[in-house]
């Protein structure tokens, strides 16, 4: 129990009765609940508890009670220095008898309470312990504060769906699950990086020679640029699975753009055409046999996920103008005639090949966020395949395999071969 210290007044002091309240205090009994509003639990310390006298067992006591504080002011940092900056008078030596309970009444309603775990007198610690924990908590507050501002994205992710909202072809409403379906199953579309190892007459060289040539065509014939990523693909696919002797490689290459012209196309050559091209080295009979072994052995799986299907959305999600997009096709057309660029998926190429034109035309690493939320690729994850990239710019126009380079070299593809390439990417390699 705790009572007013006649010779102390202001000081609380406890009382040694066994379940009798003081006299001096009956006039200012409270109910319960008024008292617990103005009472405060004690920091959790393990000590021994005074279970003597119904009080002590309903509140509790400090083993310390902390020195009066002025009424009707609230407790500050720089007003708890100040009150703790005067000189303390020693506690009773009976009050530390007494087992520290969890809670004290008060019996004026306006005092506010200064919870004092360890209490030292002025002279032993200037500032007291419970005013440095307050102080480091405030000042954790304020770093986390600064933290989460610091969190906050200088650009935020852009909508580049918001135009579309009212175009029904653009598919807003599953666009993201669509692309999301095409990351998962690119895999199926891809092929071995080593699978020339298997055709004993072919090699690499041979392939480059073949889709070099396939692009001038496809060129001249003025046919959708889907066409020529399926292209390429179905002929990767079937040399990786069936082998081809040295002179039918032309064939294959000739059958697989008829097959993706009947795939992509609405007008589709017909096939004298494309015997023509290949100064009619093959005979009608001879493609449509090829024709026939070809879906066969690709079990009539065309549709697969092209680098240029992620093109065409990671382009909108760098808002690239027309001189970024050419550019940017000019390098993963660089790309297709080079048979080292098989390890890479094709989501990884697309995403590597805007990264690269942007390198190239900024003259620095640009890659937003809204690149990297719609590519699913950071740019570390792209720096690999883009330098790789930017050697192949540096040759384009140098050898044999000149095709993309005289393409994109005209008016109508904006001179992007003229543009110089990123080569301080090449520089950061150790």
């Amino acid at each position: 129990m705790v009572g007013s210290d006649e010779n102390h007044p202001g000081v609380i002091r406890p009382l040694h009765s066994q379940g009798v309240l003081h006299a001096g205090m009956g006039h200012n009994r409270r109910v319960l609940g008024t008292i617990n509003q103005n009472t405060m639990r004690a920091a959790p310390h393990p000590c021994p508890v005074n279970k003597k006298g119904p009080l002590a067992e309903n509140y509790g006591l400090f083993n310390r009670i902390a020195p009066p504080v002025p009424t009707n002011r609230p407790i500050t940092r720089k007003f708890a220095a100040q009150i703790t900056g005067k000189q303390q008078q020693p506690l009773p030596e009976e009050t530390k008898k007494l087992a520290p309970p969890v809670q004290v009444p008060i019996e004026s309603e306006d005092v506010s309470i200064i919870d004092v775990d360890e209490y030292k007198a002025a002279s032993d610690s200037p500032v007291p312990m419970f005013v440095q924990h307050t102080e480091a908590m405030l000042n954790e507050i304020d770093r986390m504060d600064e933290d989460e501002m610091e969190d906050i994205p200088e650009k935020p992710v852009s909508d580049i769906d918001s135009a579309d909202k009212k175009n029904p072809l653009a598919v807003v409403e599953y666009i993201d699950d669509l692309y999301a379906y095409y990351k998962r199953v690119e895999s199926s579309s891809c092929v071995s990086p080593n699978y020339m190892a298997q055709q004993s007459d072919l090699n690499e060289k041979m392939r480059g020679i073949l889709i070099d040539w396939l692009i001038e065509v496809h060129y001249k014939f003025e046919l959708m640029d889907e066409t020529l990523y399926l292209t390429v693909n179905l002929i990767d696919r079937f040399l990786a699975v069936q082998p081809v002797v040295r002179k039918k490689l032309q064939l294959v290459g000739v059958t697989a753009m008829l097959l993706s012209c009947k795939y992509e196309e609405v007008s589709v050559p017909v096939v004298e055409d494309l015997i023509l091209i290949s100064d009619k080295t093959y005979s009608r009979i001879e493609v449509l046999q090829m024709e026939k072994l070809m879906v066969n052995t690709l079990q009539f799986n065309l549709s697969v996920p092209t680098p240029y299907v992620f093109m065409r959305r990671f382009l909108k999600a760098a808002q690239t103008d027309k001189k970024l997009e050419l550019l940017s096709f000019f390098i993963i057309e660089l790309c297709l005639v080079e048979y080292e660029m098989l390890e890479f998926r094709p989501s990884l190429l697309a995403a590597a090949a805007v990264f690269t034109a942007q390198c190239s035309l900024g003259g620095s690493k640009q890659w937003s966020q809204t690149n990297e939320r719609h590519t699913n690729y950071s740019k570390d994850q792209l720096l690999e395949c883009s330098r790789r990239m930017v050697t192949f710019h540096q040759k384009a126009g140098i050898g044999k395999l000149t095709g993309v380079h005289r393409k994109y070299s005209s008016s109508k593809f904006g001179y992007a071969a003229r543009s110089e390439p990123a080569n301080f990417l090449l520089e950061d390699i150790i």
